[in-house]
Order: structure tokens, then C-alpha cells, then sequence
């Protein structure tokens, strides 16, 4: 997907000659927690993504109000997108965010459709919709309140704290339809936190999401992603990590054991070269069949999470479709971004 794909015809700018678009705004804000951060608002043709048919994921569509992310997590799957629009998959996908700025008027257009079955919508599958931008753009609560007009079922999957905004609106549409949240803390060690996903929330302030939401009667499942081959899968690491995932109340967890596709593996391993260099050639050896871990290593991790989940209490999440509040789908990082479809 292109910028001549995203945008309409009413507006013009630098960035146009850039990236090909005729409707790209870009701008940037001089305060500390947009520093170093430039933003290209475009007005979006489609906002619901239809899910490729060969997919693994559970959900057929999604919704992604941003590109890009200024969580900077270095292994994010997602970064191979920002190559799609001709930007740097490295530190452009961190600090070039793209902003739908109409996505919520689009949904509710589209929504609205004689085609739109009222399918489920994922949310947060490409990259985080409760990233910093969120907190300047406030695109989540127009969304959330279109589909909650709808009753349309959905979920988020979300490492953000702003979430906690947005919780009179999750609690209204939890009433009248499915809805699904999930938290991502992966570990709990502040180290490998700092380094590997410098601009999100620490992971206790994730756990204090979990918990805020669980006391609020909304169901929360955790995806424990990743699980860091050699950084952050040693026993004592994964039981510190469910305990503290059960002690914050949620309903299940789900380990994810790190995988590096084309654009994130070449950023992931200069960071791995930078912080752990006696690891690049482990790493290279555990990856050499392509972007998954092998099987027997995904087995042996999820099987111990799994047996941890039982004795703290909780109990793994299981596939399927997403059920009603309070207990929360399955949470699944989605491939990238398909093509958006426009619904008439």
C-alpha cells in the first residue's frame, strides 16, 4: 500500500513530493514526548483491512488508525510495512508515524455499509493504537464509539497506558457486544525492558493496566511477547514473569516466542551486535531456518509458561473467536498490514 493509496485529492504539501501523495500533512510538535518525532496526517481511503485469506490469524479484519510506532521495540514484525510507503524501516518506522486523521468517521461510514456483516475487528495488530501519537490525535474514542453504536464486536491488543482513558467507553461497549483486551508484557526484567522497547511503558505500569482494568470488571489476558531466546527465557525469568501477570489479575496468558521477519530480523541483529555480541552467532544459528524459532524450542517454552500459568492460577488462552467481556480472546500479532478494501 502507497500514499496514493491512503490519501484523497484535497490537500497538498512537501511530503507530496516525497512519498507520491496528494493529501499528506506533516508536522511536527516541540514538546519532550514528541521530540525527534514527525507526523503525516493523511485522510485515509479505507480504514477496515480485510485479513489475506491465507492468514493464520483468528480475526478476517482489522482496523489501524497509525503506521509506524514510536514504541521503537527493535524486533517489531510490523517495521517491514513502513518499507511499503518507501520509508526506513529502521529509525523512520520509530519516529515517521502516519495518522489517519479521518479513521473515525471512515469506520462509521463503513460500518454503516449494506455489505459489513458486523465481523470482528482487531485492533492494535499492526502496530499499537494506544502509541504516544494517540494521546495528541485522539482517534480511539471516535472509533471505539462507532463501533460501539454498531454493537460491533472487537479487540485490542495494546502495550499503551492510554488505554485507561478510553475505559468508560470499553465498559459501555462490553455491555452490548464482545469486546476483547489484551495487554503484551513479554518479561519483567528492567534491563532487557530499556533497551529492547525504549519508548513503550515499563512493564510494572503495563501490569498496573492489567490490574486497573481487572478491578473495573473487564477481563484482561496477557500476551507474554516476546519470550527472548537467551535475554529473557531462563526459568527463573519466565516464573517472575507469570507470577507478576497473575498477581495483576489476568484471566490468561499467552507466550510468543520472538520471531524476526525481513525488516525487523536486520534491525533486531545490529541491536543484538550492539548489546550482546557473544549471541549473534547463537542467534543465528536458532533463526537459520527463517523468521520462527524451531518448533522444538516454541514447544519447550510455551509448555513451561503453560505449566506456571496452572500453578499461579490462570490458565493459557485458547484459539478461537473472541468471547464477551470478561474474558478476553486469544491475543495474535497479525502479518502485516494487508490491503485496504473499500466497502461501498
Amino acid at each position: 500500500m502507497r500514499w496514493d493509496n491512503l490519501a484523497d485529492e484535497t490537500s497538498t504539501g512537501e511530503a507530496a513530493a516525497l512519498f507520491g501523495a496528494e493529501a499528506v500533512t506533516t508536522r511536527t510538535f516541540d514538546t519532550p514526548e514528541f521530540r525527534g518525532i514527525t507526523f503525516h496526517e493523511v485522510r485515509a481511503k479505507s480504514i477496515l483491512n480485510r485479513v489475506p485469506g491465507a492468514s493464520r490469524m483468528p480475526f478476517e479484519w482489522t482496523v489501524n488508525p497509525y503506521r509506524g510506532c514510536s514504541h521503537a521495540c527493535v524486533y517489531c514484525f510490523a517495521r517491514k510495512t513502513h518499507s511499503y510507503l518507501d520509508l526506513d524501516t529502521g529509525l523512520g518506522f520509530d519516529s515517521q508515524i502516519v495518522v489517519k486523521t479521518n479513521a473515525p468517521e471512515l469506520l462509521r461510514s463503513q460500518l454503516a455499509s449494506r455489505r459489513w456483516l458486523g465481523e470482528h475487528v482487531a485492533m492494535g495488530t499492526n502496530v499499537d493504537c494506544y502509541q504516544r501519537a494517540e494521546g495528541r490525535y485522539r482517534l480511539m474514542p471516535g472509533i471505539l464509539t462507532a463501533l460501539l453504536d454498531r454493537a460491533n464486536p472487537f479487540s485490542i491488543l495494546t502495550k499503551g497506558t492510554l488505554i485507561l482513558r478510553d475505559l468508560p467507553l470499553l465498559r459501555r461497549a462490553a455491555e452490548v457486544t464482545e469486546v476483547g483486551i489484551s495487554v503484551s508484557v513479554g518479561f519483567t526484567d528492567q534491563e532487557l525492558w530499556r533497551t529492547l522497547k525504549p519508548g513503550t511503558p515499563s512493564p510494572r505500569r503495563r501490569l498496573d493496566v492489567v490490574r486497573a482494568l481487572t478491578e473495573q470488571g473487564i477481563g484482561v489476558g496477557v500476551l507474554m511477547a516476546p519470550v527472548v531466546p537467551f535475554l529473557g527465557d531462563h526459568p527463573d525469568q519466565l516464573r517472575a514473569t507469570v507470577r507478576a501477570i497473575a498477581e495483576a489479575g489476568a484471566t490468561s496468558v499467552t507466550p510468543l516466542v520472538l520471531h524476526l521477519r525481513p525488516g525487523a530480523r536486520e534491525w533486531f541483529m545490529s541491536w543484538l551486535t550492539r548489546h550482546h555480541p557473544h549471541l549473534v552467532r547463537r542467534y543465528e544459528r536458532l533463526y537459520a531456518e527463517g523468521a520462527y524459532a524451531p518448533k522444538w524450542y516454541q514447544r519447550r517454552v510455551t509448555g513451561h509458561v503453560h505449566e506456571l500459568a496452572r500453578e499461579f492460577g490462570i490458565g493459557p488462552s485458547h484459539p478461537g473467536t473472541p468471547r464477551r467481556v470478561p474474558v478476553a480472546p486469544e491475543p495474535t500479532l497479525a502479518e502485516p498490514e494487508p490491503t485496504q478494501l473499500t466497502l461501498l
